[in-house]
């Protein structure tokens, strides 16, 4: 996860993860939309369950949610274009 509140003005975190397949980046994608609507939370747009770009965006408006296919996610690098953001370790029971 990266911190870019100091960095940037349209949302406070970026959430950066990987699957290993294109069908398992949607799947993640949906378990976190589905997961957090049990809170409430909606995502600012649906997402395409017929996505084959290998990067699906999740908007919760402060924390915006990158879900890559690993060649995708090495191509792009968000962790090296946003390099002035602090990292934050996510613990792995959250």
């Amino acid at each position: 996860m990266l911190d870019i509140r100091n960095i940037s003005s349209f949302c406070d975190y970026f959430v950066i993860a990987s699957g290993t397949s294109l069908r398992q980046v949607n799947a993640i994608a949906f378990g976190i939309e589905e997961e957090l609507g049990k809170e409430g939370r909606k995502p600012l747009s649906k997402i395409d369950s017929q996505d084959e770009s290998g990067w699906v965006v999740v908007d919760f408006i402060s924390v915006v949610i990158h879900i890559f296919h690993k060649p995708v996610r090495e191509f792009y690098s968000l962790e090296r274009l946003w390099s002035d953001a602090k990292k934050v370790r996510i613990p792995k029971n959250a």
